[in-house]
């Protein structure tokens, strides 16, 4: 058995952290589906600027596009909803199968709206209407002007994969949002099953400090920010509070791993999905980690409820001298800037080939 579908048995949602157009035409993305357990997919800006820009396969569509007098975000808005519109109706089998835990897509917002918490609200409920499909989750950061653009979405009915998020602290805030817009759905007698996702970055946390700690703290800093949040998340689960609206009828908003593909060199090129296996979570993985899982991958044990280690590592990284916290704040800041930056680039290819495009043609 591959070790995509023991992690699958074991309760975790293996997502891909990828689309193309050529992922879509070439049958791939059906393969992994059927062969390496894959049950939802992801998207960014990041994601999107590789996939034009590398590649011809968009060329026709832009052509088309642009005698049709379209350009920037809208043309590109048009792109991605054709691609995950398509990707969205190959999982809306495993989406109708499992009731709608699993079998999503994502789109995020353009993250040049990231400080503007009513226009990301106003693109979050556009980009669904616009895209059709029930199994399409829009990303949202879980920064503090997009909490309540978060809240007023849930309430709305909008399917959410809130993104950036670096630590249990933000972790909760954004599932205190969440929960906030389901509690004001039960209360207005509205359906309170929304379909939500809350990432959790954990490579970007040793990439960060792999000049600043001792070798013995190498490539640990990230599975022991997932641990402590995967604490928080079970006890959250576990409160009152939750309890109140699962009885109303409401679903768990699932605890997602992203940015789980390994950046140093020297270390296991399948290290944050072997270590972080749990029930009712998703790992987002990039198509090399997957394939990586699939040929050669050995699974650890399951996370336990109370955290493991977590406090013992972060202790040792403390008297290193890595303020947590400052760094969690740091890296969504960073994070923000990183796809703000990807976007221009993305409009920038987008502009460069519809002016050669349509020179040519």
């Amino acid at each position: 058995m591959k070790a995509t579908e023991t992690l699958h048995d074991r309760g975790q949602s293996l997502w891909l952290d990828n689309i193309t157009r050529d992922l879509l035409e070439t049958g791939t993305l059906s393969r992994y589906i059927d062969e390496l357990s894959v049950t939802g997919l992801t998207s960014n800006p990041t994601i999107f600027d590789h996939a034009i820009k590398n590649s011809s396969s968009y060329d026709a569509a832009i052509r088309k596009k642009v005698r049709e007098g379209k350009s920037g975000e809208n043309l590109f808005f048009e792109l991605a909803l054709e691609d995950l519109t398509r990707a969205a109706d190959l999982f809306r089998p495993i989406w109708e199968r499992t009731r709608s835990v699993d079998g999503w897509v994502s789109l995020e917002v353009s993250p040049l709206l990231a400080h503007d918490t009513a226009s990301t609200l106003a693109a979050a409920k556009a980009l669904h209407a616009r895209a059709g499909r029930p199994n399409l989750l829009i990303k949202i950061p879980g920064s503090q002007e997009g909490l309540p653009a978060i809240e007023e979405a849930v309430f709305a009915g909008v399917p959410i994969n809130v993104t950036l998020l670096f630590s249990s602290e933000q972790y909760l805030a954004a599932a205190d949002a969440f929960l906030r817009g389901i509690e004001r759905r039960v209360a207005g007698g509205l359906p309170p099953e929304v379909g939500s996702v809350a990432s959790v970055f954990i490579s970007r946390w040793d990439a960060a400090v792999k000049d600043k700690v001792p070798e013995t703290l190498r490539n640990q800093l990230g599975i022991a920010i997932a641990k402590r949040t995967y604490k928080a998340y079970r006890a959250l689960l576990a409160s009152p509070r939750w309890q109140r609206v699962f009885n109303a009828g409401a679903r768990p908003q699932r605890l997602l791993w992203a940015s789980t593909g390994t950046k140093d060199p020297a270390a296991s090129d399948v290290l944050y999905v072997s270590t972080l296996a749990a029930p009712l979570t998703v790992n987002t993985m990039p198509e090399g980690t997957l394939k990586a899982l699939a040929d050669h991958g050995k699974l650890g044990g399951i996370l336990t409820p109370d955290g493991g280690d977590s406090d013992d590592v972060l202790a040792q990284f403390g008297r290193a001298g890595i303020g947590v916290e400052a760094l969690a704040n740091q890296l969504q800041d960073d994070g923000a800037k990183s796809f703000v930056s990807s976007w221009h680039e993305l409009m920038n290819v987008i502009a460069a080939k519809s002016h050669d495009l349509a020179k040519a043609s």
